[in-house]
């Protein structure tokens, strides 16, 4: 039996009068049977919540909390539970503010510390629903004998984008490493690490796992990685979250666009090569804007595919608070989130649980 986890009370401000409704068990519309037709109540309050967007993380990346939605689109899931779902191409970090002010209803984040961040920064009430990657998916890339410990990177320079990834600065302060006292950052133009390793001021930079890497190899660049879960560092991503408003006025949309989600995700782990064409074809048809190639998406997917899949004791993307808090634990020690360690309660909801059964496969009905 697959345990459940306790849905945690989201704050006042956001809650309906009912504060102590179990947002996993939405209302008395009518529960999901496998095999059974979809209840009538619950199509029509699925139809009530009206047009729900969803902004991607990426573009319209083969990536953990964007390809299933994808798919789930592409197969008709969404219809099928009565959901009217608009596909928008975005960022994850430009997705925060629109959720919160409910301008879209469901989004991609990067990580769940990158949610939390935001949300503690702004005041803002969102709730992450599924976490499919427990791990970090940051990676260090670093040139050919750079470096043969982590230890031997003091008093070197990182090439980053932006900033030095909180899963990185955690792996290099378990050797002990801080930035700008023990090693340097300096800000990079620019996303091609083929342009970026070519550098000869900095001994490498961080990346994703499911993509800078693949590009080296294609480019056969040699270069070494050092990888935050081989030291144990805790992390996330593929993240889809919402507003605790919209999941507290419309608990059947929000566990049910989950649900076809989920359904999506199981067909992109059993067939990646179909779930990446179905993305491909997405980002051609949105012009590409990133310049995103078949072969880059291939090998995302394929990368974070093996991460995601569920396992015996949790399902795919169903939420782990114990992770969750290692995760924020661990990056606020490298100050990600300034002063204070922020507190979790609010900031995820369980609606993945019911959405599963005891076999691990999403509960779908007939027709």
């Amino acid at each position: 039996m697959i345990p459940v986890l306790m849905v945690l009370a989201l704050v006042a401000s956001a809650c309906s009068d009912d504060d102590d409704a179990d947002l996993t068990t939405p209302t008395d519309a009518g529960t999901v049977t496998a095999g059974e037709p979809f209840p009538d109540e619950r199509c029509q309050e699925n139809r009530d919540a009206g047009t729900i967007t969803y902004l991607s993380g990426f573009d319209f990346a083969a990536s953990a909390s964007i390809v299933e939605v994808l798919v789930a689109e592409e197969r008709g899931y969404f219809e099928a539970l009565c959901l009217d779902v608009e596909l928008t191409p975005s960022f994850s970090t430009a997705n925060y503010q629109p959720v919160a002010g409910g301008d879209a209803q469901f989004a991609s984040g990067g990580s769940f510390s990158e949610v939390v961040s935001y949300a503690t920064s702004n005041e803002a009430d969102l709730v992450a629903l599924a976490v499919e990657g427990r791990t970090p998916i940051d990676v260090l890339m670093l040139k050919p004998d750079a470096a043969a410990t982590l230890e031997d990177l003091e008093g070197t320079t990182i090439g980053v984008k932006g900033k030095l990834n909180a899963s990185v600065a955690a792996m290099l302060a378990k050797a002990g490493l801080e930035e700008e006292a023990d090693f340097d950052t300096v800000l990079l133009d620019g996303f091609d690490p083929l342009v970026h390793m070519e550098i000869p001021s900095i001994v490498g930079v961080p990346g994703y796992r499911s993509n800078e890497p693949g590009q080296l190899e294609r480019a056969d660049v040699d270069f070494e990685v050092f990888d935050p879960a081989d030291f144990d560092v805790p992390g996330s991503f593929g993240v889809i979250f919402s507003s605790a408003e919209f999941v507290n006025e419309h608990p059947t949309a929000a566990q049910d666009f989950m649900r076809a989600s989920m359904r999506g995700l199981a067909d992109a782990i059993d067939d990646p090569d179909a779930a990446t064409a179905i993305a491909v074809e997405l980002i051609n048809g949105n012009d590409n804007p990133n310049f995103l190639s078949p072969e880059g998406e291939e090998f995302r997917w394929r990368v974070e595919s093996e991460l995601v899949a569920g396992t015996a004791e949790l399902p795919a993307g169903v939420i782990d608070p114990d992770l969750l808090q290692a995760e924020v634990d661990a990056y606020a020690d490298v100050g990600m989130f300034g002063d204070e360690t922020p507190d979790l309660e609010g900031t995820y909801v369980d609606v993945l649980t019911e959405v599963y059964a005891d076999d691990g496969t999403v509960i779908w009905p007939s027709g």
